[in-house]
């Protein structure tokens, strides 16, 4: 695994650890599972953008002429 180092204005930080905390969870875990979250959604709109394009050739096509 592979560390990362950051730096976060002291705002940010204690944002970061009061979001943690009413999780239950530490910060490496609050940050794991959101750089996750984000991930996936990217994942997830990306996917439905593609079925979306793909539905619609045709309707592009037309359109276009």
């Amino acid at each position: 695994m592979t560390a990362l180092t950051i730096q976060l204005t002291d705002e940010r930080l204690t944002r970061l650890k009061s979001a943690a905390e009413k999780l239950g969870l530490t910060i490496e875990s609050f940050v794991e599972r959101s750089i996750e979250s984000a991930l996936e959604r990217k994942e997830s709109i990306s996917s439905t953008f593609d079925y979306i394009l793909q539905k619609n050739t045709e309707l592009y096509r037309r359109l276009a002429q």
